[in-house]
């Protein structure tokens, strides 16, 4: 792909692996929204109905780097490909299940295609386009995750109204079909240019191991506590397994994860600048209880304010990515976490009896800075590593979304309980949605004040980040000087 400006097999590329990222955001975003139906019309319960929804991120979280791996040693779009026909084959599983747990078993399906979507749909677009117009693209590819992250629970509510929970899945089908025809037509093949050695069978079941307690312990700990046995088991196992994975990666010579990846120092920067911001962002699931036990707003309603930051930040990211290829990834990303930070303040400002066009002005910010820091920092990931490492950048990413979604939810929930039982000198037991709207006002508030400072390190991060590359660039720029002088001497 040697041409300098996208073509119409560039935004076709990018409109088939577009559709593989809208199908798996959409489909968890409504996923959320069916599981009370699933309890009644399945005669299940809560604690059984969440694995609904756990069995697809423990497969997802654990699978992840391995598919990333193997793009790196081979087809970047068959693996594509074959990861789109299993997702939408466990989509029409899922919706065509008789009980909950063949239901579970058809998730598991599910997030197996999802780690391959999710683990090279980056990589791919990275690899396609130009560099000059890279960043674009990774901002149109955020703009479509945010669509369906917007767009799913209202979507989710109408299918549930009108067709059943079946739909929730069912409506995969068309999507998956229309993008792997467009995959399998359009994206060239992306094979890496020499292949490196082969898979790495231990690392892969060390990581896959240690990814999964990590989101089960971290899963069970929101519902039991962190003080309880079995999270502490599981996390206990994590480390113990990530430990292990560093030792063996280090001996191995063709490793899962090359971690020389990491002594480049903007490279780690950059990932763990995403993942502090992914863990601010999973605490959005708290919204809806400030918006329907504070402010007494409808379901309804309270679905149609959830999309204003989305919506935004789909607004946003791709002129971010645009401004990134013009000037640069770091700066507007330094910009992005800045507003971010003015978003939480903004959040942590909110006064009680709030109307919703009130809710929204106090969101937008919020919505302004993640659109704004996302895609260049993807662009400067991506544009870090080396063409025969994009697979595992790729899914190093996409890890940590999925690792601070799930690391955020119970620091977020937990920091919220903690807030709210302070306010209201509550016992350390007390349900929390049993509060008075005071304390729970409170409990955001804080929290959001505490999400501030989080983002506050990634951005001091952020300013680490753009010193060292301007130093990379002046040294570069008297390395050209200088081999000029010794030529013309």
């Amino acid at each position: 792909m040697a041409s300098s400006r996208p073509t119409s097999q560039h935004w076709l590329t990018l409109l088939g692996v577009g559709s593989g990222v809208l199908m798996a955001t959409l489909d968890s975003s409504i996923v959320n929204i069916s599981l009370p139906t699933l309890v009644e019309n399945l005669h299940t319960d809560f604690a059984t109905v969440e694995w609904v929804v756990l069995a697809y991120v423990l497969v997802l979280t654990a699978l992840m780097l391995g598919a990333a791996r193997l793009g790196d040693l081979y087809n970047k779009k068959r693996l594509y490909q074959i990861g789109l026909i299993i997702f939408t084959l466990g989509s029409l599983l899922c919706g065509l299940a008789p009980t909950i747990t063949a239901l579970i078993i058809f998730r598991a399906i599910q997030g197996i295609g999802a780690a391959f979507t999710q683990a090279l749909g980056t990589a791919i677009v990275t690899e396609v386009f130009p560099p000059e117009s890279r960043g674009r693209a990774l901002g149109t590819i955020g703009s479509i995750v945010s669509i369906g992250i917007a767009a799913g629970p209202p979507l989710g509510g109408m299918i549930i109204a009108w067709a059943g929970w079946h739909w929730v899945f069912l409506v995969n089908l068309p999507i998956g079909i229309i993008a792997s025809f467009i995959v399998h037509r359009v994206v060239p093949d992306l094979r890496p240019e020499k292949r490196e050695g082969g898979f790495d069978m231990l690392g892969a079941a060390i990581l896959f191991m240690t990814m999964g307690c990590y989101a089960l312990g971290m899963t069970m700990g929101q519902d039991l506590g962190f003080d309880t046995q079995w999270p502490r088991i599981l996390l206990g196992i994590a480390l113990v397994g990530l430990i292990a994975f560093v030792i063996v990666e280090r001996r191995q010579p063709y490793p899962m994860v090359d971690l020389t990846l990491f002594r480049n120092t903007l490279f780690s920067i950059n990932l763990l600048m995403a993942f502090l911001v992914f863990i601010v962002m999973a605490g959005m699931f708290l919204m809806p209880f400030f918006l329907e036990l504070v402010q007494g707003y409808p379901a309804q309603l309270v679905g149609l304010l959830m999309m204003a930051h989305p919506v935004v930040m789909g607004i946003v990211a791709p002129l971010a990515g645009a401004l990134s290829d013009r000037y640069g990834s770091r700066g507007i990303s330094l910009i992005g976490l800045i507003v971010v930070i003015l978003g939480c303040l903004s959040v942590a400002s909110i006064q009680p009896g709030l109307s919703p066009l009130g809710f929204v002005l106090h969101l937008i910010p919020f919505g302004i800075g993640l659109g704004m820091f996302q895609s260049p920092n993807n662009n400067a990931i991506m544009g870090s590593v080396p063409r025969n490492r994009l697979g595992i950048a790729s899914g190093l990413l996409a890890l940590m979304r999925t690792l601070g979604q799930t690391s955020g939810l119970p620091l977020m929930g937990t920091l919220f309980a903690l807030q709210v039982r302070a306010a209201a000198n509550l016992p350390p037991n007390f349900e929390v949605t049993q509060a008075d709207p005071q304390a729970l006002l409170a409990g955001l508030r804080g929290t959001y004040q505490i999400a501030a400072f989080v983002i506050l390190i990634a951005t001091l991060l952020a300013v680490l980040a753009l010193w060292l590359d301007t130093q990379r660039r002046k040294q570069a720029a008297y390395s050209v000087v200088s081999g000029e002088q010794k030529t013309c001497h």
